[in-house]
């Protein structure tokens, strides 16, 4: 029976470049889709544009332009980044479309309509020059802990998280002005109600979600949750679908995590399938892949707003939350320029040599350095060594001796057990989110490969016994054309260019594939160039 899988990829927030940390935290979706439609599952990929809230506004009011811009111009970025690394996406939007707004509208009055939300007034700081309630990034001060600048809500200096409460000398960072206290009414989402329910939700999932999602989890539980403002004193984002709030904007924390529902929502549309049939039926399966420090909005808050919508929704099953990607063996820091972006990696090495990187070398489970060095070493040794010796040694002997005519010959049986092992074997590390295992097993593949064609010695074998060397020549080409499925989910590309080789069909099926009858290489040019 055919399953419903439902992947979410973080969203991007729309106010700097994508780099190699955001790779790390993505890229898993991505292989996780191709592996499941290989399958022939029901699959809903779904990502987009963080594109509102205070950073943008910020910086929009210091550019003299208008936050859609900023907007539009990452997120367009975002999109070309994507598309370069060959991610695919059902769907990757963005929070400014109007299908977003009307759908988080939409699920803000459901939640209301259960009891989940109250108004709440309490004094918040005021600009008395500039006439207007101030976010905690439009607020500077002194730091309570060091003395330094900070904002309203991290410190400078120090980077303490703050609360625009705790910050000493308050000004407004526009103006110069002293802030001052004025009541004001926000609207709040009752997280404290799910407490228990989110917290049977991560002890039933202890051996399923990554470990830093569990312990974040569990750090938060401990404190207890807090309600969190579902409003923010901004005039850009999702407007309030309530009387008195004309002048705030929904949070971002609400409605960004709130895409995952209205992505998914549109995906099912078109497709004429049910958002809330698909998400409660009982063979939909859920991923949702981001960064360790997006964990709570993905284990305590995303769970309690589906809660709060219906509580028969499918909360999500598999957490694939990342470590970080550090430089030069430090936190990556654009002001330190110990950073690297997505731009630049594509522009300077293959799309399938920076997939594979960042799965065999990704923070799956701890912090990982990123290096140059680290990267042609990873390139040279698994696509150059493993991958492309045994495909370029087998076809370049082939063009040498018989102009490409590969002639049919019986599958060595050890070989064919091994395949449909192989697929099993990493299929079922992909289901569990441990690609970095999936690949490592796709990879001793290979290697298998490299060993049977070394002990057979097919340039003896033609000259001695060309049935053997017929059968050990078949043998490997059965193998490649296996290894262009097993590695579909990993490396399209170079899969894709596999099969043009053998005069295959590109068809990413997962289950293993039977060659027969005479082949015709169709070139033999090197699948990769060593980097220097």
């Amino acid at each position: 029976m055919k399953k419903n899988i439902l992947i979410g990829g973080a969203w991007p927030y729309a106010n700097n470049s994508l780099h190699v940390g955001h790779l790390a935290a993505l890229l898993p979706g991505d292989v996780i889709a191709r592996y499941y439609r290989a399958k022939g599952d029901n699959v809903v990929y779904v990502s987009g544009t963080d594109s509102h809230g205070t950073p943008i506004t910020v910086r929009a009011k210091k550019e003299k332009i208008s936050p859609e811009v900023i907007a539009n111009k990452y997120h367009d970025e975002f999109v070309k980044n994507f598309n370069d690394l060959d991610f695919s996406y059902d769907l990757y939007t963005s929070t400014m479309t109007t299908y977003h707004k009307e759908h988080v509208q939409k699920y803000l009055r459901k939640i209301y309509e259960n009891g989940f939300i109250y108004k709440k007034t309490e004094e918040q700081d005021y600009c008395p020059n500039c006439n207007q309630f101030l976010s905690d990034r439009e607020i500077i001060g002194t730091c309570p802990h060091c003395g330094g600048e900070a904002k309203g809500d991290q410190c400078e200096n120090c980077l303490t998280t703050l609360n625009a409460k705790e910050v000493l000398n308050k000004r407004c960072s526009v103006c110069g002005t002293n802030t001052i206290q004025k009541e004001n009414t926000h609207l709040y989402f009752k997280l404290s109600a799910f407490q228990d329910k989110v917290k049977k939700l991560v002890d039933s999932h202890k051996n399923i979600w990554r470990l830093n999602a569990v312990k974040e989890s569990e750090k938060f539980l401990s404190q207890g949750l807090l309600d969190r403002a579902l409003t923010r004193q901004l005039d850009w984002g999702v407007e309030v679908p309530f009387d008195g709030f004309d002048d705030k904007r929904v949070y971002v924390w609400f409605e960004a995590v709130m895409g995952y529902v209205t992505t998914a929502c549109r995906v099912l549309e078109d497709r004429g399938i049910n958002f809330e049939e698909f998400m409660k039926d009982k063979n939909t399966i859920s991923y949702y892949c981001h960064g360790k420090d997006n964990i709570p909005f993905h284990t305590i808050i995303y769970p309690s707003l589906l809660m709060a919508i219906d509580e028969e929704l499918n909360l999500p099953n598999f957490i694939i939350s990342c470590e970080y990607v550090n430089m030069n063996n430090e936190k990556m820091s654009k002001s330190k320029g110990n950073l690297i972006s997505i731009n630049e990696l594509v522009s300077l090495y293959p799309k399938d040599s920076i997939r594979l990187f960042m799965i065999a070398n990704g923070p799956e489970t701890k912090d990982i350095n990123f290096s140059s060095e680290d990267f042609k070493l990873i390139h040279n040794k698994y696509l150059v060594g493993v991958i492309g010796n045994f495909i370029n040694r087998n076809l370049s002997f082939l063009n040498k001796k018989f102009s490409g005519k590969i002639c049919e010959g019986k599958i060595d049986n050890d070989i064919i057990s091994l395949t449909k092992e192989t697929y099993e074997n990493v299929g079922k590390q992909i289901e569990e989110g441990r690609l970095k295992s999936a690949i490592n097993i796709a990879i001793d593949y290979v290697n298998a490969g490299n060993k049977f064609y070394s002990e057979q010695m097919p340039w003896v074998q033609v000259q001695e016994n060309i049935e053997a060397f017929n059968n050990t020549t078949y043998t490997c080409v059965y193998m490649m054309a296996n290894i262009a499925r097993i590695f579909s989910p990993f490396i399209p590309d170079t899969c894709k260019r596999i099969n043009e080789k053998l005069g295959l069909e590109n068809n990413c099926i997962w289950e293993e594939i039977n060659i027969e009858g005479d082949l015709q290489v169709q070139n033999d040019e090197l699948l990769f160039q060593r980097l220097q």
